[in-house]
């Protein structure tokens, strides 16, 4: 108790598995053992009536079994408060333990003469339960144990030994004549007058008890040990599977956080099953399906608003920007927009560059979708115009709203990006293109969802887009209400650049300010979660720093006290040690018959039964020390006879035949060194633990050879009931007869073949994991054949020991010795209190068993889909961000403090795109208002992506698809400053790559288009040159790149030629010394870059060994 009250450790394993989990597991069988004991000690009673005694003839023994049962019935109790039981284990266990023990002496001393076989079943029953059911460690059970044996053997040796010739004699007397005394030998009891010295001498039955005793503390500490170490492995895998479990919810976070960051809720089932299918048909591929087609995940959706936002400015902007200063400006300022979207039930679609487009009314849909969008138009451009009021920068937001109906959903196999497409979308992105900057514009279909809401003014259209003025629609402006006053204000509190001085670049004041906004870092909800990778087991600290001894075993009993303290996974941890508690045994169990203990799972239970156990050869090694102390019992209270020697001679020799077998695993070299005969051993040592069917029949041919050795001594006493000391006239004067029945063994082995066939009935509980049912039919068999000899066939021997002790008192009742003192009768009750009590334990170990197989089958299958959830988790990172960026973000390595920013010197971007789809496209009752349009599409894009599970595509990242238009780049896996270290031929090698994924392209388009009947063309553009790349975005995390590379690569693609490759004039350059043939297109107008000179590829030739001389 000084352990449980002084200042506690830290918390640990240890700790929490010694003060609830074990207490928990022997709860049980403690409360058996009390139940135990008061039931035999009530059958002592029943018997002793039965067979006539007259209780009251002896007070003394009649006295301990009234005290025993008063005193065992109060410690029942005190142990069936768990509770109670659990502050005050060792103090209860140590009464419990004292209690047996004075039970046991006063049985010795009660009853009848004092001898030296006296209450060794008893004292072996103490012992092995202090081990077995009293919840103790093992120090203090080897304690109990030791300080039994001690006790029995001081007791009786002391006792036994040479008295005074005035000692009195033990047997009450009614004034017997001289003649009628009976004749007791100190070899058997104390008296004043004894035979000669060799017979008085009792040190062999003293050496003897010491053997069983031995054997008794070996075998309890041999049980012990190893159910400790089955409950502690049992814990530490509950704790493991608890520890999974956490990984595997924190997994499935995870997965949620990613698919929610790229897909709305109501698409996010459907593409995750899509995922595990991949997952389980190969990374790369496709489940099959029953059509030619990829899986489609779009839906019409009608009453939403679509709203475009384009800064105005930023480019000039961003070409001043380092990157992290690039990247840090996108998520700050989208980051902002994101807020802004989910304060009015916006959802952003998709950011395109410095493009921020998102819809209202999706998924669900909403009656004020027009209005929230153009209160988000309003918020953000009020947000521009604080920035540049801040700062100075000439920067300003434009923003386009229409509203309509939207097919909605993702395309492709990779990099999945929920976007929406229509005819209303395509309106909406003009709208914000021909719109004026700080204003919203609205089309007519917008301003009647408002009703009023907002005053607005017309668009003048002199200025508008094309497309615009092909509809003949007028547009409006709105009018916010809140400009006014914000030009009231104006600038009161003065700008930054006046703070920060004049020198400061615009884009630094812009870092400096946009910072203050605090937008969340992309992925940064991944960082609340608790991390998966750590392979550790530990215990939930707060459960532990609060676990006091005062709480209930039976959380079951205090549902609130415990867990209203502990968080949820506390009390997932008790939940999961409540499974362990072997109270479940029986009760109804979804894993359990709570009859058989059988698997409910016919399949579980095959594989329990056909598992293998490489323990079995310690089984058989502590069965042997059975044997062997049956041996050294023999040989001491037996005359030895020659039979008997040789008998024991040919079961040694299979004996340690056996345990060669068992061990020759261990002895391999040793035993290739022998003869060849014997080479075979090692191979049939694993079959012995691997095999179940061989495995149970050593086992039990095992334990039946203990058996039979233990009454083997009975076979060498004559089998006719011919006792000399039942004469009539047998008297005191026949002192000098022999203990030896003529030509036969000592009458003193009687009493010592009852003792070794205790030790039998051990040898049955050292087989842990032989199944319960075989355990019970031995055990039977065992008692049958026990109760068969000392009660029936051999009784005649116990009557003939206790003539002997008790010359001429089996005529008188008054000498009739107690039921403990005639070794038939307590053989019998010690047969069946092991019988019970083994079985008892035989039923609790097979459980221990089951559960253990159970929880490592249930770890196994938790780490299993844990490995698996990961490699989807893994799958989905890869298809938000390229797979070298991934581990940015999740795992060990994850770094999302700072947001993710790389410079590269050499990319190769490439724009494809399938004009013709625009005109393909139509929206009609026919293709279902889109639908089949888009699922051509999603086939187009689909066979696009399958080229990237390419091995010779490896180096070609997708970055997005904008509608039929498809970005990819070469070069990002490149390590930043890589490519400036490089010469210009190496460091634009992948460009190459670049070239023939753009020919793959288009070979994958013709196939399309000879499946489909149609005649679509690839236009490409490819540009090279140094970019920034990074992540931004918290709500919907976006990898993306930036720079002048980029925008000249997508003005290559919409300048371009149908079935062509244009290119810049440097590209062609670095093509053409990579052997490929470039021709000039010469001078084209391109939108923001002036006059350029660009060049087309020559798709028709490959590499054509040394570069030409001239480009064109």
């Amino acid at each position: 108790m000084a352990r449980l009250f002084s200042p506690r450790p830290p918390p640990s394993e240890d700790l929490f598995y010694e003060t609830y989990y074990s207490l928990s597991q022997q709860y049980p069988l403690l409360l058996l053992l009390l139940v135990i004991v008061l039931v035999g000690l009530l059958a002592l009673l029943a018997v002793a009536w039965a067979s006539g005694r007259e209780l009251a003839s002896d007070p003394g023994f009649l006295t301990t079994m009234l005290c025993g049962l008063g005193g065992f019935s109060l410690l029942l109790g005190l142990a069936s408060r768990e509770q109670r039981l659990q502050r005050w284990t060792r103090p209860l266990s140590g009464l419990v333990w004292a209690a047996l023990l004075a039970l046991g002496l006063g049985f010795l001393f009660t009853g009848g003469v004092v001898s030296a076989w006296d209450q060794v079943s008893f004292f072996l029953f103490v012992i092995f339960t202090v081990y077995a059911m009293l919840p103790l460690g093992m120090r203090d059970a080897a304690a109990a144990g030791l300080a039994s044996s001690l006790s029995h053997l001081l007791v009786l040796g002391l006792y036994l030994g040479p008295q005074p010739d005035s000692q009195p004699t033990l047997l009450p007397q009614s004034s017997p004549q001289p003649s009628q005394r009976p004749i007791q030998l100190h070899t058997i009891a104390r008296r004043p007058r004894g035979p000669a010295p060799s017979e008085a001498d009792p040190s062999p039955q003293l050496a003897a008890n010491a053997v069983l005793f031995l054997c008794g503390n070996v075998a309890g500490a041999y049980h012990k040990a190893l159910m400790e170490r089955a409950l502690r492995a049992t814990f530490r895998e509950a704790l493991s599977s608890l520890h999974s479990r956490r990984r595997l919810d924190t997994e499935k976070k995870h997965q949620e956080h990613l698919l929610l960051s790229i897909l709305p809720a109501y698409l996010a089932r459907e593409m995750k099953a899509e995922i595990m299918a991949r997952l389980q048909a190969g990374q790369g591929s496709r489940p099959e399906s029953t059509n030619n087609f990829h899986s489609l995940y779009v839906k019409r959706h009608q009453g939403v608003s679509v709203l475009y936002a384009d800064i105005v400015g930023f480019t000039r902007l961003a070409s001043e920007c380092s990157p992290k200063e690039l990247v840090l400006m996108l998520n700050e300022l989208f980051g902002k927009f994101d807020q802004i979207a989910k304060e009015h039930e916006c959802m952003r679609i998709k950011i395109l560059g410095d493009c921020y487009y998102c819809v209202s009314g999706l998924p669900l849909s909403l009656p004020d979708h027009a209005i929230n969008c153009v209160r988000m138009g309003l918020d953000m451009c009020r947000a521009i115009r604080k920035l540049r009021a801040a700062t100075g920068v000439d920067i300003n937001m434009r923003v386009g709203v229409h509203s309509g109906s939207v097919l909605c959903g993702v395309i492709g196999l990779q990099k999945w990006q929920y976007d929406v497409w229509s005819h209303d979308v395509t309106l909406a992105n003009h709208m914000e293109a021909s719109g004026v900057p700080g204003r919203v514009h609205i089309t007519g279909a917008t301003l009647a969802l408002l009703a009023g809401a907002y005053a607005v003014e017309d668009a003048a259209m002199e200025h508008g887009d094309p497309y615009l003025r092909e509809l003949g629609e007028p547009t409006y402006l709105v009018i916010d209400p809140r400009a006014e006053e914000e030009d009231e204000k104006g600038t009161a509190g003065g700008l930054l650049s006046s703070l920060e001085g004049p020198k400061m670049r615009p884009s630094l004041l812009m870092t400096r300010y946009l910072e203050s906004w605090g937008a969340a870092k992309p992925f940064a909800h991944l960082s609340h979660v608790e991390s998966p990778v750590s392979t550790s087991t530990p215990l939930p600290e707060k459960a532990l720093s609060s676990f006091s001894p005062q709480w209930s075993l039976d959380r079951s009993r205090t549902p609130r006290g415990l867990d209203d303290e502990l968080d949820t996974g506390d009390a997932k941890f008790f939940q999961v040690i409540e499974q362990l508690n072997s109270q479940k045994q029986w009760k109804q169990s979804e894993d359990f018959n709570p009859l058989t203990l059988y698997f409910r799972e016919k399949e579980m239970e095959k594989e329990y039964r056909l598992s293998a156990l490489p323990a079995f050869k310690y089984y058989a090694a502590c069965t042997f020390l059975v044997f062997f102390s049956n041996f050294i019992i023999q040989m001491l209270v037996t005359n030895r006879p020659p039979a008997l020697t040789i008998t024991y001679s040919i079961t040694f020799l299979l004996f340690f035949l056996l345990l060669f077998v068992c061990f020759s695993e261990h002895l391999t070299k040793c035993v290739l060194k022998g003869p060849k005969m014997l080479h075979w051993l090692p191979t049939l040592s694993v079959l012995v633990a691997t095999r179940p069917g061989l495995r149970v029949a050593l086992g039990t041919a095992t334990i039946l050879l203990v058996f039979s050795m233990a009454i083997t001594s009975l076979v060498f006493l004559p089998a006719a009931s011919n006792c000399p000391f039942r004469a009539p006239n047998v008297s005191f004067t026949a002192s000098n007869l022999s203990w030896e029945l003529p030509g036969s063994l000592p009458l003193i082995s009687v009493p010592y073949s009852v003792h070794c066939c205790v030790l039998g009935f051990l040898s049955c509980s050292l087989f842990l994991h032989m199944s319960f049912e075989l355990k019970l039919l031995l055990l039977l068999l065992w008692l049958a054949a026990c109760c068969s000899l000392f009660l029936h066939s051999h009784a005649w021997l116990s009557d003939c020991l206790i003539a002997r002790l008790y010359l001429g008192a089996l005529d008188s009742s008054l000498l009739r010795p107690g039921v403990l003192k005639e070794p038939k009768l307590m053989g019998a009750i010690s047969f069946f209190i092991f019988f019970f009590t083994l079985l008892v334990l035989a039923r609790q170990n097979e459980y221990y068993c089951r559960l253990d197989f159970l929880w490592k089958k249930k770890l196994r299958q938790e780490q299993e889909e844990t490995e698996t959830m990961e490699n989807l988790t893994r799958l989905l990172l890869e298809n938000v961000l390229p797979a070298h960026v991934a581990p940015q973000f999740i795992g060990q390595n994850r770094r999302n403090e700072d947001l993710y920013h790389q410079s590269y010197e050499c990319v190769c971007v490439l724009f494809a795109s399938v004009p013709d789809f625009k005109e393909f496209y139509s929206e009609s009752s026919i293709n279902h208002e889109g639908l089949e349009c888009l699922r051509l599409l999603n086939e187009i894009i689909a066979d696009f992506d399958e080229l990237l599970s390419k091995p010779k595509f490896s180096g070609v990242e997708k970055i997005k698809t904008i509608c039929s238009t498809y970005m990819a780049a070469t070069g990002l896996n490149a390590t930043s400053g890589q490519d400036a270290q490089q010469d210009a031929e190496q460091s634009c090698s992948h460009l190459g790559t670049m070239v023939e994924f753009a020919v793959a392209l288009g070979s994958k388009l013709d196939v399309i288009n000879k499946h489909s009947f149609n005649n679509f063309r690839l236009r490409v553009g490819l540009n090279h040159g140094p970019v920034v790349a990074g992540v931004i975005g918290a709500q919907k995390p976006q990898y993306d790149i930036w720079g002048n590379t980029v925008n000249v690569a997508s003005r290559m693609e919409s300048t371009g030629v149908l079935g062509k490759i244009q290119v810049t004039e440097e590209t062609a350059c670095a093509l053409q010394s990579l052997g490929y043939t470039c021709y000039s297109r010469g001078i084209i107008k391109v939108k923001g870059k002036g006059q350029l000179c660009t060049y087309f590829l020559n798709t028709d030739l490959t590499r054509t060994g040394p570069p030409s001389a001239t480009l064109g």
